[in-house]
C-alpha cells in the first residue's frame, strides 16, 4: 500500500565553488599557473597584472544618481540592479596580498626543451641498415613496436603472430619471428629485445671481448642465474670450482651490465622536471621567516572594460539584446571575482598552514638535523589552525618548501610517534634516521642483520620490535642483508 508523508532533512552539499577552491588549494605551483592561465582565456572578464588605479570610482552620489535613472527607465517590474561596487577592489592592502620576490632587472631563463627520435625509431633505422629480406624487416619493426619502455619484450611470440594475422593479414609462424628476434636483438644497445633478465644480460656478455672472467660471468647468467640473483655465492663457487677471487671478478663483469637498454637512448628524451617550492622560509639572526613563492601570488584583476559595458548596456534595459548581452558581462565578471577571491583565500590558508608546520618543526628549520624532527600527524596540525583535516592534506599534497638545507616535500615533515626507554616521544624519522646512517657505515662484507640493528637501537633508548625494524628497512628501499652482502 502507497503512503504519502512529509519530512525535515538536512544535508550538505557543497556548492561548484566551493569544490573549485579544494581544488585550487591542493594543485602546485606549476598546475596552478596553467590553471590561471586558462582561466584567464575562458573569462575575458579576468585580466593578469595590477589594477589601474588611474581611473576614479564612481561616489556613492554618482552611483545612487545612476540607480534611480535605471529603474526610472525600467519598465520590467522585480528586475534587480546590478551593485558595481562588488567588482571593485575592497580595501585590503595590496601588500597583504602578494609577494615579490624578484627584482626588476632580473629575467627568467626559461630552458629549452630538445626534441628528437623515439627509442623505436632508432631501432627501425639500424635495422634498416641490415642485410635483411622485406619481410623479416616488415617482423622486424612489428617486434621493435611491442618492446616496452626497458627495451625488453614482454609478449609471447604467439600472441604477436596472431596480431600479425588479424591486423596487418600476415602469416607467420613462432619460428620465422624468433629469426626477425635475433636482428632485433643484434641492434644497439646491446641487450635489446630481451625477454627476461637472464637472456638481456647473457646477449650482452656473448658481445664483450672474450676473458676469463667473461667466461665465467656467462656460465654463471647461463646456468646458475637462481642463485645468483639470490647470493649463493657459496654454491656457485662449489659448482664451478674457483676461488672467490674469481667470482668476485665475474659478478663485477656481471654488475656492469645494464639491466633495462632501453633506457639508454631514452635519457635524451626525458626532461628533467624542475621542482617549484611553494614556501620559502630563510633564517634571518636566528629567528625564521616565511614567504610565499611569488608565482602563488599573481596579480589578477577584473577588467574595468567589462565593467563599463555594464554601465552602458544598464542605459538600454528596455531594449531584449542589451539584457541578454548585460546578464553575460554579468556572469562573467562574477566568476572573475570569484576566482580572484578563491586565489586569495588559497594564499591565506597556505600561509596559515605553513607557519603552523613551521613552528611545530621550529628546532629543524634552524638545525637542518632530521633527529630534531618532531612527531607530527595531520591532526596535530588542523587542530593549531582550526581547519578540517582534509583541508591540512590538500595543502601538504605535492608542496615543497625551500629552506636553507635543500628543497623538501611537506610530506616529509608529518610522521607518527613511538616512545623512548625515557618515556619521551619522538618521530619516527628520528629512528629512520639513524637506521639510515648504521646501514651506510656497516661492513658489506657481514651485513648488519634486523636483529642486529634492533640491538643497535635498544642500545641506543629504543624498545623497537624487529618486525617493526624491517618495516622502517623495508620503508627505507634496503634489501635483507643476504642481499647486501658483497665478495
Amino acid at each position: 500500500m502507497l503512503k504519502q508523508n512529509l519530512s525535515f532533512k538536512l544535508q550538505h552539499k557543497l556548492s561548484p565553488q566551493q569544490i573549485q577552491l579544494m581544488k585550487l588549494l591542493q594543485v602546485p605551483t606549476t598546475e596552478l599557473e596553467q590553471r590561471i592561465k586558462q582561466e584567464v582565456e575562458d573569462n575575458p572578464a579576468l585580466e593578469e597584472g595590477e589594477d589601474q588605479g588611474d581611473e576614479e570610482e564612481p561616489t556613492e552620489e554618482q552611483a545612487l544618481t545612476d540607480s534611480e535613472t535605471s529603474e526610472a527607465n525600467d519598465d520590467t517590474p522585480g528586475e534587480e540592479d546590478i551593485d558595481m561596487s562588488a567588482y571593485y577592489d575592497d580595501d585590503t592592502p595590496d601588500y597583504k596580498l602578494s609577494v615579490q620576490n624578484k627584482g626588476r632587472d632580473e629575467e627568467e631563463r626559461e630552458i629549452p626543451l630538445a626534441g628528437g627520435k623515439s627509442f623505436a625509431d632508432l631501432l627501425m633505422d639500424q635495422l634498416a641498415l641490415r642485410e635483411v629480406d622485406e619481410r623479416t624487416e616488415i617482423l622486424g619493426q612489428h617486434l621493435i613496436g611491442n618492446l616496452d619502455e626497458d627495451g625488453y619484450l614482454r609478449r609471447d611470440l604467439e600472441q604477436i603472430v596472431n596480431d600479425l594475422a588479424f591486423t596487418q593479414n600476415i602469416a607467420t609462424d613462432k619460428e620465422e619471428l624468433e629469426k626477425a628476434l635475433r636482428h632485433v636483438q643484434a641492434l644497439d644497445p646491446p641487450g635489446v629485445g630481451a625477454r627476461d633478465l637472464r637472456e638481456c644480460l647473457l646477449r650482452q656478455l656473448q658481445r664483450m671481448p672474450r676473458s676469463v672472467t667473461t667466461l665465467t660471468a656467462k656460465e654463471i647468467v647461463d646456468k646458475h642465474f637462481e642463485a645468483f640473483s639470490k647470493k649463493h655465492y657459496d654454491k656457485i663457487i662449489e659448482r664451478l670450482e674457483i676461488d672467490e677471487e674469481a667470482l668476485k671478478s665475474a659478478l663485477d663483469e656481471i654488475q656492469r651490465l645494464n639491466p633495462k637498454p632501453g633506457n639508454t637512448m631514452r635519457e635524451g628524451e626525458r626532461t628533467a622536471q624542475e621542482v617549484i617550492p611553494d614556501f620559502i622560509i630563510n633564517t634571518v639572526d636566528g629567528q625564521l621567516e616565511l614567504m610565499l613563492n611569488s608565482r602563488n601570488a599573481p596579480e589578477l584583476r577584473v577588467s574595468r572594460q567589462y565593467r563599463e559595458m555594464i554601465d552602458n548596456y544598464k542605459r538600454n534595459k528596455n531594449n531584449k539584446e542589451a539584457k541578454d548581452a548585460m546578464m553575460f558581462v554579468k556572469q562573467k565578471l562574477d566568476g572573475a571575482k570569484w576566482f580572484i577571491d578563491a586565489i586569495k583565500q588559497r594564499q591565506h590558508t597556505l600561509l596559515t598552514t605553513m607557519e603552523a608546520i613551521m613552528e611545530h618543526q621550529r628546532d629543524f628549520f634552524l638545525t637542518g638535523d632530521e633527529t630534531k624532527l618532531k612527531p607530527m600527524i595531520l591532526k596535530d596540525i588542523a587542530d593549531k589552525i582550526h581547519m578540517d583535516i582534509s583541508t591540512v592534506s590538500r595543502v601538504a599534497n605535492s608542496k615543497y618548501v625551500q629552506t636553507n638545507y635543500g628543497t623538501i616535500i611537506l610530506k616529509f615533515f608529518f610522521s607518527e610517534s613511538l616512545t623512548n626507554d625515557q618515556g619521551e616521544e619522538v618521530s619516527t624519522r628520528e629512528v629512520k634516521k639513524i637506521l639510515k646512517d648504521a646501514l651506510e657505515a656497516e661492513d658489506r662484507k657481514k651485513p648488519l642483520t634486523d636483529e642486529e640493528l634492533t640491538e643497535l637501537l635498544k642500545n641506543k633508548g629504543y624498545n623497537i620490535a624487529r618486525r617493526t625494524v624491517a618495516k622502517y628497512r623495508e620503508q627505507l628501499h634496503v634489501p635483507v642483508a643476504r642481499m647486501r652482502r658483497e665478495l
